[in-house]
């Protein structure tokens, strides 16, 4: 599938976002990004991942068994989602298809406190960064950027 292509249908699919660093309530880039984009903010876990210290932001690591990683399962106001989608993307420094990415964007099961599981978009690391991470990396205790500060 072509690179062009495979953003048009990563864009078409209208999924909340799991947030695990500094989009969190209470870090810097919420403010600055979400503050009236969202429609609703609640608390998530990420299973099957690991979080890295990264420099002044982690990196969530995908790992079968690891995790989970907490952060929030953000919904996206319907009219603000074309612009945030794009923004969120800048801001990760994502581009689909480029092998300099620090993040790719993936859909993944999320948790909410009641149990349930939802699609979301969540930035994990890219591959190179995460075998980086992986060899020389540093965990977040608890796999919670809140305790970060």
């Amino acid at each position: 599938m072509g690179g062009v292509h495979r953003r048009e249908i990563l864009t078409r699919v209208r999924l909340p976002f799991f947030v695990y660093g500094t989009l969190r309530p209470g870090e810097h880039n919420h403010n600055r990004f979400l503050r009236g984009r969202t429609r609703h903010e609640e608390p998530a876990l990420l299973p099957d991942a690991v979080l890295y210290d990264g420099p002044g932001y982690p990196y969530a690591v995908e790992q079968p068994g690891g995790g989970p990683v907490r952060g929030e399962l953000v919904t996206a106001l319907p009219e603000a989602y074309p612009e945030l989608l794009g923004v969120l993307d800048e801001l990760e420094e994502y581009t689909p298809g480029d092998p300099s990415s620090l993040y790719e964007r993936v859909a993944r099961d999320v948790t909410r406190p009641d149990g349930t599981a939802v699609r979301a978009w969540v930035y994990v690391a890219a591959p190179a960064v995460a075998a980086r991470l992986r060899a020389h990396g540093r965990t977040v205790e608890n796999a919670d950027w809140s305790t970060q500060r």
